[in-house]
């Protein structure tokens, strides 16, 4: 008999993961690196002769933070690392498509993100100033993306993310999925010996 009702997903680690009740448990570092260095972001829509992986953004907006707030802690790193990290298991959803999906992918997408921040040391909810960075931060990596990988002009670019002249000199070019998910690994281990 065929299991309607699945709602889970086995990972390369073995791990079950539920995605409508996420344990913590179920999570690992590997399975995120991996599934974010697959994952194309602007649906593949950019140049080069590799995908922009989320792996590779999720590094660019850490870094960005560490930019826009020299002070930040390990763990305000760690959660601009991991702020894309649901989309390991669920893609990297477009936001217009998000937007038309509705409050039940935010509930749903919201219940890993919070499983996953548990799994890593971080507070299940994030406060609404950390919160804010990684938005500016994750809009500058959207711009630079955008305007430098995805065919977006710099006028349509400022329109739609913003100015980000301060960090117009980044220059971006996409990796192989195994780069990407070794140096997210590598800055995972580094930022997590800081918790």
């Amino acid at each position: 008999m065929k299991d309607a009702t699945r709602a889970w997903q086995r990972m390369l680690s073995g791990r079950r993961l539920d995605l409508l009740d996420p344990s913590p448990l179920d999570i690992e570092i590997e399975d995120i690196a991996h599934g974010l260095a697959r994952v194309a972001r602007w649906n593949g829509q950019t140049s080069g002769t590799s995908a922009f992986s989320v792996a590779q953004h999720s590094l660019l907006v850490e870094q960005i933070v560490g930019q826009l707030q020299p002070g930040s802690s390990a763990a305000e790193r760690m959660a601009a690392l991991l702020h894309d990290a649901p989309e390991y298991v669920i893609g990297d959803l477009i936001t217009p498509f998000k937007a038309a999906v509705g409050l039940d992918y935010k509930a749903l997408e919201k219940r890993l993100m919070t499983a996953i921040r548990v799994r890593f040391g971080l507070a299940g909810e994030e406060p609404s100033a950390l919160t804010t960075l990684i938005k500016k931060a994750d809009r500058t990596a959207a711009f630079l993306e955008a305007t430098q990988l995805a065919g977006f002009s710099l006028s349509e670019g400022r329109r739609l993310f913003g100015r980000h002249k301060r960090f117009e000199s980044i220059e971006l070019s996409p990796w192989p999925a195994g780069k990407a998910k070794r140096l997210f690994l590598e800055r995972h281990k580094i930022l997590l010996r800081s918790i």
